[in-house]
């Protein structure tokens, strides 16, 4: 364990503390970040870092992290999964699941409930949004899935891949990054899988309710637009807010480079989210209590 604190004490929540630690996993073990938030945590989001599946770490999504445990309240467990190419999928979604497992017998013990969320960014996000329907799949339920501009389609077909040459990532750099990933093979709809993106999932009726963000310049926005209208017709509770004049990325960068605002808008918001999605479920059905 490495122990720390992070950032500026919140005026309502103080300091966040952090470690590091290792959950066993078959064959290997997944290092994350741990962070408490001043108050006792109301729960636990286990969140996964972008970076096209290939970069990143949780140190470096540390701002991130610390920040969404100060917006929310709630433990934020930060995966460091294992990267492609060289740990192709479905190494790193199962370093995410064994990540929420362990959130899972921690909030049980703190809490006496299951109560605990998944999240990411870009790549992350995709991440995440695949996790939640395994989980349902396995009948482990979550109080819901917290996702930033996370990217789809593995072909990359949307018109907002095409609005803008010069915005980040490009078409030609995602499929890139998704065929490292996964390989080259096509998106089918299947079931009882380890799920590489949601669209292979035949039907995602009864995932846990989500919380989507992505910027109106993001080239993903088409993606996110359309999985939450995909949540939306099968019943799933859905909220989704664009943010304005924002690229893709924008969790990870300062502010001033994009915003006025003196706080991070969209960790604020997404930490917020996660603050109430918490305070209006029930022990005895974490699920079932809409946003």
């Amino acid at each position: 364990m490495k122990p720390g604190t992070a950032g500026r004490p919140d005026p309502v929540q103080g300091p966040v503390r952090w470690e590091e630690a290792l959950l066993p996993s078959p064959g290997h073990q997944v290092p994350v970040r741990v962070y408490r938030p001043g108050t006792r945590p109301g729960g636990w989001l286990v969140w996964a870092h972008g970076g096209s599946w290939q970069y990143g770490s949780a140190a470096q999504w540390h701002e991130v992290t610390a920040d969404l445990a100060r917006f929310s309240g709630c433990g934020v467990v930060s995966v460091d999964y294992r990267l492609a190419p060289a740990h192709r999928y479905p190494a790193a979604l199962l370093d995410v699941l064994t990540a929420v497992r362990w959130a899972r017998r921690e909030a049980v013990r703190e809490t006496g409930a299951p109560l605990v969320a998944v999240g990411g960014d870009s790549s992350g996000g995709t991440l995440a949004a695949s996790a939640a329907l395994v989980l349902r799949d396995s009948g482990e339920p979550l109080v819901g899935q917290f996702l930033a501009y996370p990217p789809f389609d593995p072909a990359c077909r949307a018109p907002s891949y095409r609005a803008d040459a010069q915005a980040y990532p490009s078409a030609d750099q995602l499929r890139a990054a998704w065929q490292r990933y996964r390989g080259s093979a096509p998106v089918h709809p299947r079931s009882d899988v380890l799920y590489s993106t949601p669209l292979e999932a035949r039907d995602v009726g009864g995932v846990a309710p989500a919380v989507l963000a992505v910027g109106d310049q993001d080239p993903v926005v088409d993606d996110v637009r359309a999985y939450a209208d995909t949540l939306r017709r099968a019943g799933v509770p859905t909220s989704l807010r664009l943010f304005h004049d924002t690229p893709h990325a924008a969790l990870v960068m300062p502010p001033r480079q994009w915003s006025t605002e003196r706080v991070h808008p969209m960790r604020q918001w997404l930490g917020r989210m996660v603050a109430a999605r918490f305070s209006t479920v029930t022990t005895d059905n974490p699920q079932q209590e809409e946003m």
